[in-house]
């Protein structure tokens, strides 16, 4: 056995040693309230969601043909689920008191699908009656009070057509799929169907996984996408089944760690980075705000909606006649370009999914008619670390609003000429940013198989090597280290099967509210130069401001904007470009690359410090490192508008251990949180605290 082979398996064997739990235990649980930033309620009135969908359903109703069918602007015909969604959709209008104006071009839309679902299979577009079955029950109750008795009567008839007549099978689509015909026939009051199909082939799909994610076993690793289409039809029959409601429950609160700190839904897997995927992702936690009786977590999923909501308005078309409708996937270039596309991935049909279930959303928070408050999101809050089902490949840690998730698998196979997921890190986002320029996702291309993601890169005789290129080569292991609310460790060891492949790496992470240190050490041959691939969003349909200059490169939409800043922090080292670049479904990606092994990833908002102050600013110390932004010492970090960690090292003395989190403002205590009971000294006071119950600054002394 050759010495690299040894190498490895000592690696792995070590790993297996040094591999900690996911951080805390208590996970999907967060039981911190502080968020280390600055924060406000969004208050995002729900007549806002009527709003969105009277844009979509206006830019639709221009395409619809005499016979009620929405056509398809780009296929010239109607596609899949386009119509009966559309109708659903100005049903849900017209429930609200909006666009009355639409009501016959509803009508039309019901008359055209009731009419194919009564046809059976073969009458309903691509053969897609499971998706009819899912509008087509609640649509009729929106609609009988808009339209004659016989009218209804015939609808309601033809809705009455056998399940077996609409699908194709009871042997097919057996992925998320037939959670739409559970769906449909939940509200056909055909319990005993939904309670089959779950005990014959949903429950595996869920109950099993270890967070209780829903596996659509349509890409390899698993997709984070289409997770939330299967685990959101469950929770609309989580009262028909026990066992439904404990899995979807668990897996929407799973998914509130997942979630972007800027409302974005989780990258990885087929069809991510799609906008309607943010749409399913708000409709999950509409639920759950008006399903869960913890008031405090209630609040999380109420504002981890309105993110959500937020956040798939930038890709809101204002654009000529396409004025209200939306961007199939995540970025502006010309539809017809189809960029991160797949075969299904169409106008009609997607721009439909946002109407919607947008729509269900707002009929969630109409009649629910919860009285919770927002709360910060746990992706607001951070201070965990730990890694999804093998089959999904992922992990995710967060420091006070500062995400990185990683992909621990790459996509090796590819379906519909596309490789779905790009091993490396692929999204760095923080909250109140603009996560985009992160990147939000990393990319491999199927044609070339070059890929682009944050990970190591090597130099070989034929040019250099990123990781993302080969990840048939390669498996990447996580080990959380660390997670208080403000500050998270872990590491990233990329491994080689073949052990004459590539370096052996680790990079250990240093997770902040205002920024991520990462180190590398590679194990390589000698005189292999080694370095980090760094992902510079470019051109997303529209150029962005990028600039690499010795060993900064920098990232923005504006010049007073939100910009992504790496900073290479080895004095020699520098930062280049000039590989091609690659283009994601965000838009074109430029592979920088530093041979520094140590790099600072900085998501600067515009009041912030700027990157070349930082970089100035930076040192690495005995026990962590610090800027003009903070500092880590030991297990604590201290920042401009927080602090966290360790009460040992806190800017407040203790009466005992714990972990703690502070907010602060001009050095000032303003609140603070702690894991255990115990007593702090502010402003020369001795302050009781009970485990997670924050102290507020009263008003008097602020």
């Amino acid at each position: 056995m050759n010495v690299r082979a040894l190498i490895v398996i000592a690696v792995l064997a070590c790993g297996a040693l040094l591999h900690a739990a996911d951080l805390p235990p208590g996970l999907p649980t967060l039981r911190w309230h502080l968020a280390a930033r600055p924060w406000k309620p969004l208050a995002i009135p729900a007549s806002a969601y009527l709003d969105v969908i009277e844009g979509v359903c206006r830019v639709a109703a221009k395409h619809q043909a005499a016979d009620g069918s929405i056509i398809d602007p780009y296929l010239k015909r109607e596609h899949q689920y386009s119509t009966p969604y559309f109708a659903f959709a100005v049903g849900v209008l017209l429930q609200g008191g909006r666009g009355v104006d639409l009501k016959d071009s509803g009508i039309r839309a019901m008359e055209r699908s009731t009419a194919a679902l009564a046809g059976g299979s073969k009458a309903i577009p691509d053969q897609h009656g499971e998706f009819f079955l899912a509008a087509l029950p609640e649509a009729l109750n929106l609609y009988e009070k808009h339209v004659p008795a016989e009218t209804f009567k015939r609808w309601q008839t033809r809705l009455t057509t056998p399940v077996d007549s609409i699908w194709e099978g009871s042997l097919s689509h057996l992925n998320n799929w037939r959670t739409y015909a559970m769906k449909g026939q939940w509200r056909r009051d055909d319990i005993a169907f939904v309670r089959k199909q779950w005990e014959d082939n949903q429950a595996a799909r869920i109950v099993h996984d270890k967070w209780n994610l829903y596996q659509d076993h349509s890409s390899d690793p698993e997709s984070l996408a289409v997770e939330a289409v299967g685990r959101g039809n469950l929770l609309a029959m989580m009262d028909a089944v026990p066992e439904i409601g404990d899995a979807v429950k668990r897996g929407t609160q799973t998914s509130l760690l997942l979630q972007s700190p800027d409302g974005q839904c989780p990258m990885n897997g087929r069809t991510d980075d799609h906008v309607f995927n943010d749409v399913l992702y708000q409709l999950a936690f509409e639920v759950m705000t008006g399903r869960t009786k913890d008031k405090w977590l209630a609040g999380q999923y109420h504002r981890a909606a309105m993110l959500s909501f937020q956040s798939f308005q930038r890709w809101r078309r204002t654009d000529g006649n396409w004025a209200g409708s939306f961007f199939i996937t995540k970025n502006r270039f010309d539809p017809a370009e189809r960029i991160g596309y797949q075969p299904a991935s169409q106008w009609g049909n997607y721009n439909g999914a946002v109407m919607m279930h947008l729509a269900e959303a707002w009929m969630q928070r109409a009649f629910l008619k919860s009285d919770a408050k927002e709360q910060p999101t746990p992706s607001e809050i951070g201070g965990y670390a730990f890694e999804l089902d093998p089959g999904f490949g992922s992990a995710f840690a967060n420091a006070g609003g500062m995400q990185v998730a990683v992909n621990l698998r790459g996509d090796t196979v590819g379906r519909y000429e596309r490789f779905w997921s790009a091993m490396g890190v692929a999204r760095f986002a923080r909250a109140g940013w603009d996560s985009r320029l992160g990147p939000s996702d990393g990319e491999r291309e199927f044609k070339s198989g070059r890929g682009a993601s944050f990970a190591p890169t090597w130099e070989t005789e034929k040019g250099w090597v990123r990781i993302a290129d080969v990840p048939d080569r390669y498996r990447v292991a996580f080990s959380a280290i660390e997670a208080s609310p403000a500050l998270v460790r872990f590491l990233l060891r990329y491994i080689p099967l073949d052990s004459g492949f590539g370096p052996l790496c680790r990079q250990d992470f240093t997770v902040t509210p205002d920024g991520v240190l990462v180190e590398q050490k590679c194990e390589a041959r000698a005189g292999q130069r080694t370095g980090i691939t760094l992902p510079l969003l470019k051109d997303d349909g529209s150029p962005l401001q990028v600039n690499v200059d010795g060993r900064a490169a920098t990232v923005a939409y504006a010049k007073d904007g939100d910009q992504q800043a790496f900073l290479a922090l080895d004095v020699a080292s520098s930062i280049t470009a000039e590989e091609a670049p690659l283009r994601s479904t965000y838009g074109w990606l430029i592979p920088a690359r530093t041979m520094s092994s140590r790099v600072f990833i900085y998501p600067r908002s515009a009041t912030d410090p700027s990157a070349t102050d930082v970089l100035r600013s930076f040192r690495i110390t005995g026990s962590g490192f610090s800027t003009i932004l903070g500092k880590v010492s030991g297990q604590t970090y201290s920042g401009r508008t927080s602090a966290g960690g360790n009460c040992s090292g806190a800017p407040v003395k203790f009466a005992g251990p714990c972990q703690f989190v502070a907010q602060l403002a001009d050095g000032r205590v303003m609140a603070l949180e702690t894991d255990l009971a115990a007593t702090a000294t502010i402003d020369g006071k001795l302050v009781p605290l009970k485990p997670y119950t924050p102290w507020v600054r009263p008003a008097s002394s602020r």
